[in-house]
């Protein structure tokens, strides 16, 4: 039996203002029960504390306070939290399991841009694209500036995917687009027969490693991945391979990549560093093999837009009693980002 939930916005001001127009401020009237005022801002605000007693969904994203014991003691209706963002985990804590409310994330929006922007940059390295963007002012346009390396060009190259996550499978899909790829995968908890069907192998991370052109990351960030990419790793990687990083920067040691760096051994393009940003004298800046983008990869501008549609699309199946489609339990958040 459906129902209108009192629902309300919880985030960054600014985060509200880009995700939600017009349009989709009206969708929200037209499946719940739409709060006055709608957007809340500082939950901590004494004055929101009638909102918060009636409040029985809560939509969140960038900004939102960490939903702790007190702050869930004054929303005693609370029952789902759709999260307009990727990982929740600076949003949940053990009081919010506890309480057994319904959480969802739009991770899965958010893998969009991030394996856009992932195929994109395999395609330009493997041409060193950013290598030559950096050097044609000095060595004159359409000069390679250095002798060219035999593995220029996608055409039948070996692509090492680690993490067949949300990001990892859509990168995978799109792999099809580059004429004769090898498409590798590692990840320990990947089941065999779904990297089969997207047209991958399924190997090691020890396998994978000196028989890649490029090694893209989409692991999660975890105390168990952190530096996963480290010296033994990177030395493995073949000469004139290239690392792509658009998960998160712990994931790799950034002092080994500057060793192997530093004269040219393997390009890197990151979109994530640690930390992040680098300071301004960290010498991975200046090497001319490294490309770096400040954490551009997910949604940005109107992609945005997608994040706030999956979490109202959450809000319509709950209010009609549909099952939630991306649901986040407590157990998750020791695999995932």
């Amino acid at each position: 039996m459906s129902h209108a939930p009192r629902t309300h916005l919880a985030m960054g001001e600014d985060t509200f203002r880009l995700l939600f127009d017009e349009a989709r401020l009206e969708r929200i009237s037209s499946i719940a029960d739409a709060g006055q005022p709608l957007f809340l801002g500082d939950l901590g605000d004494p004055a929101h504390a009638a909102a918060l007693a009636e409040t029985e969904v809560l939509i969140t994203s960038w900004g939102a306070p960490a939903l702790d014991a007190d702050l869930l003691a004054r929303m005693p209706r609370l029952q789902a939290v759709f999260h307009a963002a990727g990982t929740v985990r600076e949003l949940a804590t053990d009081a919010l399991w506890e309480r057994d409310i319904l959480v969802t994330t739009a991770a899965d929006a958010n893998a969009i841009p991030v394996a856009e922007y992932t195929h994109a940059a395999i395609v330009l390295a493997t041409k060193r694209a950013f290598f030559h963007m950096r050097t044609a002012h000095d060595q004159g346009r359409g000069s390679f500036g250095h002798e060219p390396r035999p593995g220029y060009g996608n055409l039948g190259r070996t692509i090492g995917i680690v993490g067949f996550s949300r990001t990892g499978r859509r990168v995978v899909d799109r792999l099809r687009e580059l004429d004769g790829a090898r498409v590798l995968v590692a990840d320990p908890f990947a089941d065999p027969e779904r990297v089969a069907a997207a047209g991958a192998e399924l190997v090691s991370l020890e396998e994978m490693l000196p028989v890649v052109d490029v090694l893209s990351l989409h692991a999660p960030s975890l105390p168990s991945t952190r530096h996963m990419i480290g010296r033994v790793e990177l030395a493995a990687l073949r000469d004139g391979a290239v690392l792509i990083n658009t998960a998160r920067g712990a994931i790799l040691d950034h002092d080994a990549l500057l060793d192997q760096c530093r004269g040219g051994r393997i390009d890197a393009v990151l979109d994530v560093t640690e930390p992040e940003p680098l300071p301004l004298a960290s010498p991975l800046l200046a090497l001319p093999n490294v490309a770096i983008t400040p954490h551009i990869a997910g949604s940005l501008g109107g992609e945005t837009r997608r994040l706030a549609d999956a979490a109202l699309d959450e809000l319509e199946a709950f209010a009609a009693d549909r099952p939630a489609m991306h649901r986040v339990h407590a157990h998750d958040m020791g695999v995932t980002a």
